[in-house]
């Protein structure tokens, strides 16, 4: 979707807000949009609904959607898809790779195969959208070696874009921000606070292995910080129970559901925990360490390519599966929180200067370097058409060759 809450969606909503700005005609396909962007005359907005709740059950209508919005846009357009949402052979931005992880889940048996059904109708849907794109976007080299390796897409084809960063919100954590944040949410003015955020739905986020980490640092009574978790999920109400259960966890661990203040929580925080199984970038811990808030996260994940040499040791963990070392690397900040003060500003600084603006001017460099317009479209699926009297956008677009098949391809 193009909305503020969620990484691809914020990600979406950039790259949008940042054409829309541009002066043409954008027009967006999706379930939702944030007002943000529909408060622009030159924004349109195709709604598609989601039946139930369910995503999943919206991707026929989605991709339809996007498929006859795409042919109405004309010659002049450029269509961006995010992944296997609509298989238009024009410009693919990747924010997830179904091929590159399957995420179990707990729960009956009808809920299992409902998810491997899913799985394997998104990993159908990928694999023909990215080998038919004529431009690949990936949201990290890891991203980009997955593309190349499982879909066999030709490397030329495929270009590395990293998220950027809201300049205006995600600045260094003061103490005054601190103390706010804290006074704000009536949370205690000095007991440390550890912060996980990511959806309940599946294992994926690694959750199961924070709580299991957070239960071998509860079993010391010198231990003092609480954990917090931001997400919600089908998951969400047997790990309150579970939680609630257990008298080591129960005064230990708060749920807070989904939130829209994240910026506030990072602030109020001291520490946030990423084991995640898999993720094509990150954009909680970007976030996090662009604020200067240090964030352990999986090394293989996309943003922690971001980290620098003299972090990695302390920041990146290489087992996602492993609690005992997230327990182990918990400890050593409990009893040395000031150990990463020294690099996080170096790190925070070099996020910070890639605002959302420079990555939306790198995709549309990667894609049409002549176009004074692009188009977006997406799980939300916008496109952007320029202006019939754009003689300079139909110049550059008539230099730009169209895919062989596009005019073939039906919805």
């Amino acid at each position: 979707d193009f909305i503020l809450t969620g990484g691809m969606d914020r990600a979406n909503y950039a790259l949008a807000d940042y054409l829309a700005r541009q002066g043409g005609e954008v027009h967006l396909v999706a379930h939702e949009v944030a007002d943000g962007l529909l408060g622009y005359a030159n924004v349109h907005w195709q709604r598609v609904a989601r039946p139930l709740g369910h995503d999943a059950l919206g991707w026929g209508a989605l991709r339809r959607a996007g498929m006859r919005a795409a042919k109405a846009a004309g010659a002049g357009a450029r269509v961006f898809v995010n992944g296997g949402n609509c298989p238009w052979p024009d410009v693919n931005w990747v924010h997830y790779l179904h091929a590159a992880y399957f995420a179990p889940v707990e729960g009956s048996p009808p809920r299992r195969v409902w998810q491997r059904l899913k799985h394997r109708r998104a990993l159908a849907d990928e694999q023909k959208a990215l080998r038919r794109a004529r431009v690949v976007i990936a949201n990290s080299e890891a991203t980009r070696g997955e593309i190349i390796s499982r879909l066999g897409v030709a490397p030329e084809r495929v270009h590395t874009v990293y998220y950027g960063t809201d300049t205006q919100v995600l600045t260094p954590i003061t103490a005054g921000d601190r103390a706010a944040a804290r006074a704000a949410l009536g949370w205690e003015a000095e007991r440390r606070v550890v912060l996980f955020v990511g959806a309940l739905g599946d294992r994926r986020k690694g959750f199961d292995t924070v709580l299991a980490a957070w239960r071998q640092v509860c079993a010391d009574t010198a231990w003092e910080a609480d954990l917090v978790v931001v997400g919600r999920g089908s998951e969400l109400e047997a790990w309150q129970t579970r939680t609630a259960s257990d008298a080591a966890l129960a005064a230990r661990v708060r749920f807070l559901g989904l939130r829209d203040d994240v910026p506030r929580l990072l602030a109020a925080s001291d520490l946030m925990v990423a084991p995640t199984r898999y993720e094509a970038y990150g954009l909680a811990v970007h976030e996090a360490w662009a604020r200067e808030l240090p964030a352990l996260v999986s090394a293989t994940s996309g943003v922690a390519e971001r980290c620098p040499p003299q972090l990695r040791a302390q920041l990146l963990l290489e087992d996602p599966e492993d609690a005992t070392a997230l327990a182990t690397r918990l400890r050593a900040w409990h009893q040395n929180p000031g150990a990463f003060a020294e690099w996080m500003p170096e790190l925070g600084r070099r996020l910070r200067a890639h605002s959302w603006d420079d990555m939306a001017a790198a995709i549309v460099n990667v894609d049409t370097p002549h176009l004074t317009w692009v188009a977006p479209y997406g799980r939300s699926a916008p496109w952007l058409r320029s202006p019939a009297a754009g003689a300079r956008s139909a110049q550059g677009a008539s230099e730009l060759p169209r895919p062989a098949d596009e005019r073939e391809t039906g919805p």
